[in-house]
């Protein structure tokens, strides 16, 4: 088991990719707080907490997670028990979690899925070079899932046709305006109930800069928050099926939500900014490909595509710039 956990410098995030770097410290215990849960865990394999937990965090200021530079990974969330915090280090091949607050004994239950349990990196083949040497650079890559739909559906409704700046700021105003603190020795907090997303008066979505369709579409999603958590048990076609049934959740929105709340390997994210441009120039040279390129060339990875996307992300293998970047909206200042 030695070397499982071996440290590997965290230096710059690849948002997409998922890796996490570090944030400052967080106020911890010598021993766990009396109303806190404990679990220690020796997954099947080598295991990157980073790279498991990575795609969970919006932003680097993200109220609901935080990464230490000790390599403590601390995350918050509604569990159906009630919300929770969970604290996941790792060391000697085992993995220690803490958790805090009603839905700590549900967060210790799905510890090993989070962590990626359910995947099955076995099924997966490299048919490029820069995808097979990401492959072996990074053997604790796995896809986790959280079991939980409507969270990571939010987040990626205002992730829609924006800079990711401007998607994490109104991630974190709402998050801190209208979530609850969170139980445990850390200052983070536990997202929105649906109702309490609901009730958020239309110029609070303006001040955070969520435009009229985004916010919508978000009120859309909690008024049936209990069909869309069903997804998390659903296959991925019958999944992204039943996200898609609400009015402005498309494939992109379905895929970016599946990938965390069910660890779906093939839930690729069709209708994405960069990702095409990124896989066609990694696995072709062909830095202008469409959406229709990008799954012609990741066919051959079919049931593993979001797999070897998040490998070509990791390997840092991206099309030069050429042009500005996207340039940040500020609704909110009309």
């Amino acid at each position: 088991m030695s070397g499982r956990f071996a440290p590997r410098p965290v230096t710059r995030t690849t948002v997409r990719g998922g890796d996490t770097a570090a944030a400052g410290s967080v106020p911890r215990q010598s021993t766990p707080a009396p109303s806190a849960r404990t679990r220690t865990w020796t997954p099947p394999g080598p295991l990157d907490l980073a790279l498991a937990l990575g795609p969970l965090r919006r932003g680097p200021a993200d109220p609901t997670f935080r990464a230490t530079p000790d390599g403590v990974f601390w995350r918050t969330c509604r569990t159906p028990a009630g919300p929770g915090t969970l604290r996941v280090s790792a060391g000697a091949g085992v993995v220690e979690a803490i958790a805090w607050g009603e839905g700590a004994d549900w967060l210790l239950d799905e510890l090993p899925p989070l962590l990626g349990s359910l995947d099955d990196p076995s099924a997966f083949v490299p048919r490029h070079r820069v995808v097979a040497d990401t492959w072996r650079r990074r053997p604790g890559l796995r896809l986790g899932r959280t079991g939980l739909v409507l969270e990571s559906l939010i987040a990626s409704i205002l992730e829609q046709k924006v800079t990711t700046h401007e998607a994490y700021r109104a991630w974190r105003l709402l998050i801190r305006k209208y979530g609850d603190p969170a139980p445990g020795p850390v200052d983070l907090h536990i997202t929105p109930s649906p109702r309490t997303w609901a009730l958020i008066p239309s110029w609070e979505w303006h001040r955070a800069g969520v435009d009229s369709k985004r916010s919508a579409t978000i009120l859309r999603a909690v008024r049936v928050a209990r069909r869309l958590e069903e997804a998390a048990t659903m296959p991925l076609e019958q999944a992204s099926a039943r996200l898609q049934l609400i009015p402005g959740i498309g494939p992109w929105t379905a895929a970016e939500t599946l990938q965390r709340s069910n660890g779906a390997p093939d839930a690729v994210s069709v209708g994405d900014y960069h990702l095409p441009s990124t896989v066609g120039y990694a696995l072709a040279g062909n830095r202008d490909a469409d959406d229709d390129a990008m799954l012609e060339l990741l066919a051959p990875y079919a049931g593993q595509r979001h797999r070897a996307a998040r490998l070509i992300l990791l390997s840092g293998r991206t099309p030069p710039r050429r042009a500005p970047r996207m340039t940040p909206g500020n609704i909110a200042a009309l």
